[in-house]
């Protein structure tokens, strides 16, 4: 049994390598819910549904999304003066009006989450963080933004002074401690640390479950050289004091992970992070193909195995 821990688009072309590599039912993914938002009151949590869409083949060309969705009911809100910054299609929106609903009924995030996960051939089991609202601000000047108001309407373009992780006060699932619990190997892949998976291990028992584990625990790098393959996160890690490398992720997770997977290009930083305790493989981390998530994917795990 494999769990990994997993943001949005970048950490899903992992995910969804493990997805294909690994034996049905072997895969749990949890996923970071703290960018969660409200859209004209409907529940949307751009993370898991990026996983759930990955995983059952059904994502936009750009990660997000589903391929092929319609923008009209999008077009008829902006029509009617609302602001239409925040892209949901209209398939999409099918997809936060049934969690809405269940969740007004009084269902668990986790509940609803898996019955998307069976409609549309999921074999792995996706698990929200939390059942709860917890959140991401990010501070700017003097105004603290919400993960999306940041991320999407400013397009990621504004620099931020500080960050927060709050409302952990749900905390985390019986379902998330347990995957940790019985995993033969936990994964953190490559996704944003500073705003996909520090906010999961923002709850206590989860980063002491991973903690206490007896089996192995590897890391992959979002970075290559001094920045992040894509997005924001290298110039994020700046807000945790390290730098944008191999080596600062790894630093990141010190304590949590037993090796961590790197660009062939930063073997120079192989030294620095085994002087951590931490033991590397080197490979090619950029994934451009399915094919390469597969081969990434097999690689990670084999490392892990070699860890045991």
């Amino acid at each position: 049994m494999i769990t990994a821990l997993c943001g949005g688009v970048g950490g899903s072309k992992l995910a969804l390598g493990l997805h294909r590599t690994l034996p049905p039912d072997s895969l749990t993914v949890i996923v970071n819910v703290a960018d969660d938002t409200e859209f004209f009151g409907l529940r949307v949590s751009p993370d898991l549904d990026t996983v759930l869409y990955t995983l059952a083949g059904v994502a936009g060309p750009r990660g997000w999304g589903i391929a092929g969705d319609t923008f009209a009911a999008l077009e008829q809100l902006e029509r009617y003066g609302a602001p239409g910054w925040f892209k949901v299609g209209d398939r999409d929106l099918a997809t936060d009006i049934v969690r809405t609903d269940g969740l007004r009924q009084g269902r668990r995030l986790t509940e609803i989450t898996g019955d998307f996960a069976r409609a549309l051939g999921v074999r792995a089991r996706i698990l929200p963080a939390s059942d709860g609202q917890p959140e991401t601000a990010l501070r700017v000047g003097d105004e603290w933004l919400p993960f999306q108001e940041y991320f999407v309407h400013r397009a990621h373009n504004v620099p931020v002074e500080e960050i927060q992780y709050r409302n952990l006060d749900a905390g985390t699932t019986p379902e998330v401690l347990a995957a940790l619990r019985d995993s033969d190997l936990i994964v953190i892949v490559n996704s944003n640390p500073v705003l996909s998976i520090l906010p999961i291990l923002a709850f206590t028992r989860v980063r002491q479950a991973i903690e206490r584990r007896s089996v192995p625990c590897v890391a992959v790098s979002p970075m290559v050289g001094q920045n992040s393959v894509a997005g924001p996160a290298g110039e994020l890690m700046r807000l945790v004091g390290q730098p944008a490398t191999s080596t600062g992720v790894a630093s990141i997770y010190h304590g949590l992970i037993d090796g961590i997977v790197i660009d062939r290009s930063d073997e120079g930083q192989v030294g620095a992070i085994r002087g951590m305790g931490v033991a590397v493989r080197c490979t090619d981390t950029v994934m451009r193909s399915d094919a390469d998530k597969e081969r990434l994917a097999g690689e990670t795990l084999a490392f892990a195995a070699e860890l045991r």
